[in-house]
């Protein structure tokens, strides 16, 4: 058992680096042929910020655990909100002043509660993966051209360009992006087969066990990330690195099990923990949401998103 643990973690540590390798790379060469810093903040950023999550559901999925890749996608999307946004606002209110995030909210809110139709009956099928994937096409085509409207005195406008890699040759960009492109499986297998054993041991669901250990530690730089973004009064890319995460967790990492292998889910994915995660989306949602402007998420806000986190471990464990 011993061993299993140490495999799971020395997997969860290469999972994380080679995900940020491969963002580091693929921004850097993306800045290199001309892409402008939105752009990269939207899409790649955005996307590689889910790349552990996809790649551990994809892994889970074609081991025969789709509850292990389902709950590691909504595990993760609850996580990111509740724990990640909680713990970063307790250290530091954040101002959401960015037209951009105002645009992607309802975007998340919209995907979320299709996330959770397609669970309501406890199957997800592999049109719905092929929905989901489409849809996640369409939503970087939109966060691509989105990019290309944002006023250049935008907020995240000016922390994305600070936080893309400048003057990185072209062939050590390539480099990062191929040892993310073979890390990131050769972890996410371990990681996988590790945990799957462990919840076995303990006589804990796939289920529990991808909405808890696993999407708690592919969380984990996610929280990194924001605890270091708000000490630079980096805000808007905060919230906007959650809330792109979250979009594509749903899109991309949701769709894995539904294409890989269609299958019949824990009664209470559709009883319980779809609705954990819409009920914090909405939560983000109104914390975030003001029409009037700028808009402060205060501790006491983030003090209920993390309360919410621990009620809901709570409830899994009960």
């Amino acid at each position: 058992m011993i061993t299993q643990i140490i495999i799971f973690l020395i997997g969860l540590v290469v999972l994380s680096w080679s995900a940020d390798k491969f963002v580091y790379g693929a921004s850097a060469l993306a800045k290199n042929y001309g892409v402008s810093p939105m752009m990269i903040g939207l899409t790649i950023v955005a996307m590689g910020s889910s790349a552990p999550e996809i790649v551990v559901s994809a892994t889970a999925s074609l081991n025969g655990n789709p509850n292990t890749a389902v709950g590691n996608a909504i595990g993760s999307n609850i996580t990111n909100i509740a724990l990640v946004l909680g713990i970063t606002t307790l250290i530091k209110p954040l101002l959401v002043s960015s037209t951009t995030l105002k645009r992607e909210l309802p975007v998340l809110l919209l995907v979320t509660l299709i996330g959770v139709y397609f669970l309501s009956d406890n199957y997800l099928s592999q049109t719905e993966g092929v929905i989901l994937i489409t849809l996640f096409v369409l939503v970087l085509a939109i966060m691509a051209w989105l990019s290309l409207k944002v006023e250049k005195n935008d907020p995240l406008n000016t922390e994305t360009t600070d936080e893309i890699p400048s003057n990185i040759p072209t062939i050590k960009a390539v480099m990062w992006v191929v040892v993310g492109l073979v890390m990131l499986p050769l972890s996410a297998h371990f990681l996988v087969e590790s945990a799957v054993y462990m919840a076995r041991f303990f006589g804990v669901s796939d289920l529990v066990i991808g909405l808890t250990i696993i999407a708690l530690g592919t969380s984990l730089p996610e929280l990194a990330a924001s605890i270091a973004g708000v000490r630079k009064g980096e805000d808007d890319l905060v919230i906007g690195n959650i809330i792109g995460s979250n979009i594509f967790n749903i899109l991309a990492v949701l769709a894995m099990p539904g294409l890989i292998i269609p299958s019949v889910l824990d009664m209470n994915v559709s009883a319980r923990d779809s609705y954990a995660m819409l009920g914090v989306t909405i939560l983000l949602f109104l914390f975030c949401f003001n029409l009037r402007g700028t808009r402060r998420i205060n501790r006491y806000e983030g003090g209920i998103l993390v309360m919410a986190f621990l009620f809901y471990q709570y409830w899994l464990f009960k």
